[in-house]
Protein backbone atom coordinates (compact mmCIF):
# COMPACT_ATOMS: atom_id res chain seq x y z
CA UNK A 1 0.00 0.00 0.00
CA UNK A 2 1.14 3.49 -0.92
CA UNK A 3 2.52 6.13 2.05
CA UNK A 4 1.17 8.89 -0.45
CA UNK A 5 -2.36 10.65 0.12
CA UNK A 6 -4.59 10.18 -2.93
CA UNK A 7 -7.06 13.23 -2.87
CA UNK A 8 -9.17 11.88 -5.31
CA UNK A 9 -10.96 8.14 -4.14
CA UNK A 10 -10.52 10.18 -0.77
CA UNK A 11 -12.80 12.35 -1.90
CA UNK A 12 -14.82 10.24 -3.65
CA UNK A 13 -15.67 7.94 -0.54
CA UNK A 14 -16.14 10.83 1.54
CA UNK A 15 -19.03 12.09 -0.89
CA UNK A 16 -20.69 9.18 -0.73
CA UNK A 17 -20.43 9.42 3.19
CA UNK A 18 -22.45 12.58 2.57
CA UNK A 19 -25.31 11.13 -0.08
CA UNK A 20 -25.80 8.07 2.65
CA UNK A 21 -25.76 10.37 5.56
CA UNK A 22 -28.26 13.30 4.14
CA UNK A 23 -31.03 10.76 4.26
CA UNK A 24 -29.49 8.81 7.37
CA UNK A 25 -30.55 12.44 9.21
CA UNK A 26 -34.04 12.62 8.26
CA UNK A 27 -35.44 11.38 11.13
CA UNK A 28 -34.69 14.07 14.15
CA UNK A 29 -36.35 17.29 12.24
CA UNK A 30 -39.13 15.01 11.41
CA UNK A 31 -39.92 13.29 15.05
CA UNK A 32 -41.93 16.45 16.07
CA UNK A 33 -44.30 15.62 13.32
CA UNK A 34 -44.30 12.10 13.93
CA UNK A 35 -44.87 12.41 17.61
CA UNK A 36 -47.73 14.62 16.74
CA UNK A 37 -49.21 12.62 13.56
CA UNK A 38 -49.06 8.95 15.58
CA UNK A 39 -49.44 10.60 19.59
CA UNK A 40 -46.17 8.95 20.59
CA UNK A 41 -44.46 9.81 23.99
CA UNK A 42 -40.49 10.60 23.80
CA UNK A 43 -39.86 7.02 25.20
CA UNK A 44 -41.44 5.73 21.92
CA UNK A 45 -39.78 8.52 19.49
CA UNK A 46 -36.57 6.93 21.84
CA UNK A 47 -37.59 3.49 20.52
CA UNK A 48 -37.45 4.40 16.60
CA UNK A 49 -33.96 5.65 16.91
CA UNK A 50 -32.67 2.72 18.55
CA UNK A 51 -34.70 0.33 16.26
CA UNK A 52 -32.76 2.24 13.28
CA UNK A 53 -29.16 1.74 15.04
CA UNK A 54 -29.80 -1.94 16.06
CA UNK A 55 -28.49 -3.81 12.61
CA UNK A 56 -25.27 -2.34 14.34
CA UNK A 57 -25.27 -5.34 16.40
CA UNK A 58 -24.41 -7.33 13.23
CA UNK A 59 -21.12 -5.10 12.54
CA UNK A 60 -18.80 -8.18 13.35
CA UNK A 61 -20.59 -10.23 11.15
CA UNK A 62 -20.72 -7.62 8.44
CA UNK A 63 -16.80 -6.84 9.35
CA UNK A 64 -15.76 -10.23 8.51
CA UNK A 65 -17.59 -10.67 5.27
CA UNK A 66 -16.25 -6.66 4.23
CA UNK A 67 -12.46 -8.35 4.77
CA UNK A 68 -12.94 -11.17 2.31
CA UNK A 69 -15.08 -8.78 -0.40
CA UNK A 70 -14.85 -6.42 -3.05
CA UNK A 71 -15.77 -3.47 -0.42
CA UNK A 72 -16.94 -0.73 -2.66
CA UNK A 73 -19.95 -2.01 -4.31
CA UNK A 74 -21.25 -2.11 -0.20
CA UNK A 75 -19.91 1.72 -0.64
CA UNK A 76 -21.99 2.12 -3.98
CA UNK A 77 -25.21 0.77 -3.86
CA UNK A 78 -25.77 1.04 0.02
CA UNK A 79 -26.78 4.88 0.02
CA UNK A 80 -29.87 4.05 -2.60
CA UNK A 81 -31.56 1.28 -0.28
CA UNK A 82 -31.25 4.04 3.05
CA UNK A 83 -32.26 6.95 0.68
CA UNK A 84 -35.96 4.90 -0.35
CA UNK A 85 -36.61 3.96 3.14
CA UNK A 86 -35.98 7.47 5.17
CA UNK A 87 -38.07 9.34 2.21
CA UNK A 88 -40.75 6.71 2.87
CA UNK A 89 -40.75 8.08 6.55
CA UNK A 90 -43.49 10.60 5.84
CA UNK A 91 -46.05 8.42 4.16
CA UNK A 92 -45.89 6.04 6.64
CA UNK A 93 -49.16 4.85 7.84
CA UNK A 94 -48.56 3.18 12.05
CA UNK A 95 -45.26 2.86 13.57
CA UNK A 96 -45.40 -0.79 13.16
CA UNK A 97 -44.17 0.66 9.85
CA UNK A 98 -41.90 3.55 10.49
CA UNK A 99 -39.87 0.40 12.58
CA UNK A 100 -39.90 -1.74 9.57
CA UNK A 101 -38.05 1.35 7.49
CA UNK A 102 -35.95 2.33 9.98
CA UNK A 103 -34.91 -1.04 10.87
CA UNK A 104 -33.96 -1.70 6.73
CA UNK A 105 -32.20 1.55 6.31
CA UNK A 106 -30.21 0.70 9.59
CA UNK A 107 -28.75 -2.56 7.48
CA UNK A 108 -28.04 -0.42 4.96
CA UNK A 109 -26.41 2.42 6.90
CA UNK A 110 -24.15 -0.23 9.05
CA UNK A 111 -23.52 -2.41 5.78
CA UNK A 112 -21.84 0.94 4.68
CA UNK A 113 -20.30 2.61 7.11
CA UNK A 114 -18.32 -0.65 8.50
CA UNK A 115 -15.93 -0.81 5.13
CA UNK A 116 -15.95 2.84 4.24
CA UNK A 117 -13.35 3.67 6.57
CA UNK A 118 -10.94 0.87 5.58
CA UNK A 119 -10.91 2.36 2.08
CA UNK A 120 -9.86 5.60 3.14
CA UNK A 121 -7.50 4.41 5.17
CA UNK A 122 -6.49 2.60 1.59
CA UNK A 123 -6.59 5.85 0.05
CA UNK A 124 -5.02 7.77 3.13
CA UNK A 125 -0.96 6.41 3.02
CA UNK A 126 0.90 7.55 6.08
CA UNK A 127 -1.82 10.27 7.24
CA UNK A 128 -4.83 8.22 8.21
CA UNK A 129 -6.12 11.10 10.67
CA UNK A 130 -6.42 13.46 7.25
CA UNK A 131 -8.20 10.67 5.40
CA UNK A 132 -10.85 10.40 8.41
CA UNK A 133 -11.15 13.77 8.47
CA UNK A 134 -12.33 14.10 5.25
CA UNK A 135 -14.82 11.04 5.53
CA UNK A 136 -16.24 12.97 8.70
CA UNK A 137 -16.81 15.76 7.34
CA UNK A 138 -18.96 13.79 4.41
CA UNK A 139 -20.67 12.58 7.09
CA UNK A 140 -21.33 15.92 9.36
CA UNK A 141 -21.74 18.05 6.77
CA UNK A 142 -24.82 15.75 5.35
CA UNK A 143 -26.13 16.00 8.83
CA UNK A 144 -26.23 19.69 8.55
CA UNK A 145 -28.00 19.73 4.42
CA UNK A 146 -30.25 16.84 5.91
CA UNK A 147 -32.32 18.30 8.37
CA UNK A 148 -32.07 21.57 5.83
CA UNK A 149 -33.46 19.51 3.21
CA UNK A 150 -36.41 17.41 5.10
CA UNK A 151 -37.45 20.28 6.67
CA UNK A 152 -37.53 22.69 3.63
CA UNK A 153 -39.72 19.22 2.20
CA UNK A 154 -42.17 19.07 4.56
CA UNK A 155 -42.98 22.82 5.12
CA UNK A 156 -43.58 22.99 1.25
CA UNK A 157 -45.49 19.34 0.80
CA UNK A 158 -46.66 18.74 4.50
CA UNK A 159 -45.29 15.81 5.92
CA UNK A 160 -45.75 13.36 3.32
CA UNK A 161 -43.68 15.44 1.08
CA UNK A 162 -40.59 13.39 2.27
CA UNK A 163 -40.90 10.67 -0.65
CA UNK A 164 -41.13 13.58 -3.14
CA UNK A 165 -36.70 13.96 -2.20
CA UNK A 166 -36.43 10.09 -3.52
CA UNK A 167 -35.38 11.11 -7.05
CA UNK A 168 -33.17 12.97 -5.66
CA UNK A 169 -31.43 10.06 -3.35
CA UNK A 170 -31.23 8.05 -6.23
CA UNK A 171 -29.86 9.96 -8.71
CA UNK A 172 -27.12 10.68 -6.18
CA UNK A 173 -26.47 7.34 -5.87
CA UNK A 174 -26.34 6.45 -9.87
CA UNK A 175 -23.49 9.37 -9.93
CA UNK A 176 -21.61 7.64 -7.31
CA UNK A 177 -21.61 4.16 -9.13
CA UNK A 178 -20.27 5.99 -12.17
CA UNK A 179 -17.55 7.47 -10.11
CA UNK A 180 -16.82 4.79 -7.66
CA UNK A 181 -16.80 1.78 -10.33
CA UNK A 182 -12.78 2.41 -11.68
CA UNK A 183 -11.66 2.75 -7.54
CA UNK A 184 -9.51 0.11 -6.68
CA UNK A 185 -10.44 -1.31 -3.55
CA UNK A 186 -7.70 -2.51 -0.93
CA UNK A 187 -6.32 -6.07 -1.31
CA UNK A 188 -6.24 -8.55 1.35
CA UNK A 189 -3.38 -10.44 1.86
CA UNK A 190 -4.88 -14.04 2.00
CA UNK A 191 -1.49 -16.18 2.08
CA UNK A 192 -0.35 -14.11 5.36
CA UNK A 193 -3.86 -13.91 6.84
CA UNK A 194 -5.19 -17.15 5.92
CA UNK A 195 -4.61 -18.93 9.36
CA UNK A 196 -5.15 -15.62 11.30
CA UNK A 197 -8.63 -16.93 14.03
CA UNK A 198 -10.74 -13.84 15.05
CA UNK A 199 -9.66 -14.40 18.48
CA UNK A 200 -5.95 -14.16 18.23
CA UNK A 201 -7.01 -11.03 15.73
CA UNK A 202 -8.95 -9.20 18.33
CA UNK A 203 -7.13 -9.94 21.72
CA UNK A 204 -4.39 -7.67 21.72
CA UNK A 205 -6.32 -4.42 20.72
CA UNK A 206 -9.02 -4.94 23.74
CA UNK A 207 -7.21 -2.64 26.26
CA UNK A 208 -7.57 0.05 23.64
CA UNK A 209 -11.48 -1.48 22.35
CA UNK A 210 -12.27 -0.85 26.31
CA UNK A 211 -11.10 2.47 26.38
CA UNK A 212 -12.64 3.73 23.49
CA UNK A 213 -15.57 2.09 24.42
CA UNK A 214 -15.66 4.09 27.89
CA UNK A 215 -14.90 7.04 26.46
CA UNK A 216 -17.66 7.18 24.27
CA UNK A 217 -20.47 5.91 26.93
CA UNK A 218 -20.14 8.95 28.73
CA UNK A 219 -19.65 11.21 25.78
CA UNK A 220 -22.99 9.62 23.93
CA UNK A 221 -25.82 11.12 26.19
CA UNK A 222 -24.96 14.44 25.83
CA UNK A 223 -24.64 13.64 22.13
CA UNK A 224 -27.77 11.70 21.56
CA UNK A 225 -29.70 14.86 23.35
CA UNK A 226 -28.18 17.21 21.05
CA UNK A 227 -28.51 15.64 17.81
CA UNK A 228 -31.76 13.52 18.32
CA UNK A 229 -33.55 15.96 20.51
CA UNK A 230 -32.80 19.40 19.91
CA UNK A 231 -35.78 20.12 17.16
CA UNK A 232 -38.14 18.30 20.03
CA UNK A 233 -37.07 20.02 22.52
CA UNK A 234 -37.12 23.81 20.91
CA UNK A 235 -40.58 22.79 19.58
CA UNK A 236 -41.40 22.29 23.19
CA UNK A 237 -40.81 25.56 24.38
CA UNK A 238 -42.76 27.18 21.19
CA UNK A 239 -40.33 27.57 18.74
CA UNK A 240 -40.88 27.17 15.03
CA UNK A 241 -40.55 23.78 13.61
CA UNK A 242 -37.88 25.81 11.18
CA UNK A 243 -36.33 27.15 14.18
CA UNK A 244 -35.79 23.54 15.16
CA UNK A 245 -34.17 22.26 12.07
CA UNK A 246 -32.18 25.14 11.62
CA UNK A 247 -30.63 25.29 15.41
CA UNK A 248 -29.78 21.21 14.59
CA UNK A 249 -28.32 21.87 11.01
CA UNK A 250 -26.15 24.75 12.56
CA UNK A 251 -25.22 22.24 15.53
CA UNK A 252 -24.08 19.65 13.01
CA UNK A 253 -22.05 22.57 10.42
CA UNK A 254 -20.21 23.06 13.55
CA UNK A 255 -19.76 19.59 13.96
CA UNK A 256 -18.41 19.24 10.10
CA UNK A 257 -16.23 22.47 10.63
CA UNK A 258 -14.64 20.29 13.64
CA UNK A 259 -14.29 16.85 11.70
CA UNK A 260 -12.68 18.36 9.08
CA UNK A 261 -9.51 19.53 11.40
CA UNK A 262 -9.47 17.18 14.11
CA UNK A 263 -8.35 14.41 12.49
CA UNK A 264 -5.13 16.56 10.88
CA UNK A 265 -4.44 18.55 14.07
CA UNK A 266 -4.23 14.38 16.11
CA UNK A 267 -1.46 13.71 13.31
CA UNK A 268 0.42 16.79 14.64
CA UNK A 269 -0.51 16.59 18.24
CA UNK A 270 -1.34 13.28 19.01
CA UNK A 271 -4.46 11.28 19.68
CA UNK A 272 -4.77 11.27 23.48
CA UNK A 273 -3.79 14.99 23.96
CA UNK A 274 -6.55 15.99 21.29
CA UNK A 275 -9.02 13.74 23.12
CA UNK A 276 -8.42 15.15 26.27
CA UNK A 277 -8.73 18.71 25.24
CA UNK A 278 -12.53 17.69 23.40
CA UNK A 279 -13.41 16.36 26.35
CA UNK A 280 -12.38 18.56 28.99
CA UNK A 281 -14.27 21.39 26.65
CA UNK A 282 -17.40 19.70 26.27
CA UNK A 283 -18.90 19.55 29.44
CA UNK A 284 -18.49 23.30 29.79
CA UNK A 285 -19.69 24.39 26.33
CA UNK A 286 -22.58 22.37 26.81
CA UNK A 287 -23.96 22.57 30.58
CA UNK A 288 -25.09 26.43 28.93
CA UNK A 289 -27.32 24.99 26.33
CA UNK A 290 -30.26 24.43 28.58
CA UNK A 291 -30.55 27.62 29.89
CA UNK A 292 -30.07 29.67 26.47
CA UNK A 293 -32.54 30.92 24.60
CA UNK A 294 -32.70 33.21 21.41
CA UNK A 295 -29.27 34.47 20.14
CA UNK A 296 -27.29 33.17 23.10
CA UNK A 297 -28.09 29.57 21.89
CA UNK A 298 -25.78 30.51 18.36
CA UNK A 299 -22.04 30.23 19.76
CA UNK A 300 -22.59 28.01 22.49
CA UNK A 301 -24.93 25.59 19.40
CA UNK A 302 -21.28 26.19 17.67
CA UNK A 303 -18.72 25.36 20.59
CA UNK A 304 -20.65 22.20 21.78
CA UNK A 305 -20.97 21.03 18.13
CA UNK A 306 -17.04 21.69 17.57
CA UNK A 307 -16.03 19.43 20.73
CA UNK A 308 -18.72 17.18 20.55
CA UNK A 309 -17.90 16.08 17.15
CA UNK A 310 -14.15 16.49 17.07
CA UNK A 311 -13.49 13.25 18.63
CA UNK A 312 -15.14 11.17 15.87
CA UNK A 313 -11.90 11.28 13.52
CA UNK A 314 -9.40 10.60 15.93
CA UNK A 315 -11.51 7.64 17.25
CA UNK A 316 -11.69 6.15 13.65
CA UNK A 317 -8.32 6.71 12.94
CA UNK A 318 -7.06 5.24 15.77
CA UNK A 319 -8.24 1.93 15.02
CA UNK A 320 -7.44 2.07 11.79
CA UNK A 321 -3.69 2.75 12.42
CA UNK A 322 -3.57 -0.20 14.85
CA UNK A 323 -1.86 -2.34 13.10
CA UNK A 324 -4.59 -5.39 12.72
CA UNK A 325 -5.05 -7.71 9.60
CA UNK A 326 -8.82 -7.73 9.99
CA UNK A 327 -9.32 -3.49 9.84
CA UNK A 328 -13.00 -3.65 8.41
CA UNK A 329 -13.87 -5.93 11.39
CA UNK A 330 -12.04 -4.33 14.12
CA UNK A 331 -13.94 -1.08 12.79
CA UNK A 332 -16.98 -3.15 13.15
CA UNK A 333 -16.01 -3.67 16.93
CA UNK A 334 -15.44 -0.03 17.67
CA UNK A 335 -19.04 0.60 15.83
CA UNK A 336 -20.95 -1.67 17.73
CA UNK A 337 -19.43 -0.32 20.87
CA UNK A 338 -20.84 2.99 19.24
CA UNK A 339 -24.25 1.60 18.84
CA UNK A 340 -24.54 0.08 22.20
CA UNK A 341 -23.72 3.14 24.27
CA UNK A 342 -25.91 5.54 21.70
CA UNK A 343 -28.67 3.32 21.87
CA UNK A 344 -28.37 3.21 25.85
CA UNK A 345 -27.88 6.67 25.63
CA UNK A 346 -30.82 7.61 23.57
CA UNK A 347 -33.50 5.50 25.56
CA UNK A 348 -31.47 6.76 28.70
CA UNK A 349 -32.27 10.69 27.45
CA UNK A 350 -35.99 9.67 26.45
CA UNK A 351 -37.08 8.40 29.50
CA UNK A 352 -35.03 11.06 31.72
CA UNK A 353 -36.98 13.57 29.61
CA UNK A 354 -40.34 12.08 30.38
CA UNK A 355 -39.73 11.92 33.87
CA UNK A 356 -38.26 15.39 34.29
CA UNK A 357 -37.75 17.37 31.29
CA UNK A 358 -35.49 17.74 28.77
CA UNK A 359 -34.06 20.71 29.77
CA UNK A 360 -32.82 18.89 33.12
CA UNK A 361 -31.71 15.87 31.52
CA UNK A 362 -29.40 18.34 29.28
CA UNK A 363 -27.57 19.48 32.38
CA UNK A 364 -27.28 15.76 33.68
CA UNK A 365 -25.69 14.61 30.05
CA UNK A 366 -23.42 17.59 30.51
CA UNK A 367 -21.75 16.51 33.71
CA UNK A 368 -22.00 13.17 32.96
CA UNK A 369 -19.48 13.27 29.86
CA UNK A 370 -16.41 14.60 32.22
CA UNK A 371 -16.41 10.78 33.45
CA UNK A 372 -14.71 10.16 30.04
CA UNK A 373 -11.61 11.31 30.34
CA UNK A 374 -10.16 8.95 33.12
CA UNK A 375 -10.53 6.26 29.73
CA UNK A 376 -8.12 8.23 27.79
CA UNK A 377 -4.94 7.08 29.81
CA UNK A 378 -6.04 2.84 28.93
CA UNK A 379 -6.27 4.39 24.97
CA UNK A 380 -3.28 6.46 25.07
CA UNK A 381 -1.26 3.25 26.52
CA UNK A 382 -2.82 0.58 24.05
CA UNK A 383 -1.91 3.37 21.28
CA UNK A 384 1.56 3.88 21.75
CA UNK A 385 2.24 -0.01 22.21
CA UNK A 386 0.66 -0.21 18.92
CA UNK A 387 2.37 2.92 17.42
Amino acid sequence: MSNRFRSRPVITVSAAHLFHDIHSSFLAPLLPLLIDKMGLSLSAAALLDVTRKSPALFNPLIGLIADRICVKYLVIFAPAVTSITMCLLGVAPSFPVLMTLLLVGGFSAVVFHVPAPVLIKHFSGDQTGRGMSYFMFGGELARTVGPLLITAAVSWWGLEGSVLLLPLGLAATLGLYIQLRHIEPPRRDHENSSDENQEGSVRPYLPMLAGIGGFLLFRMGIKSALTLYLPTFLTGRGESLWTGGMALALFQLAGAASTIVSGSVADRLGNRRTLFFVAIGTPVATAFLAYAQGWVMVPLLLVSGLLIFASGPVLLALVQDSGTKRPAFLNSLFMTMNWLTGAGAVLIVGTLGDRIGLEATYRIAAVASVAAVPFLLLMGRRARRIG
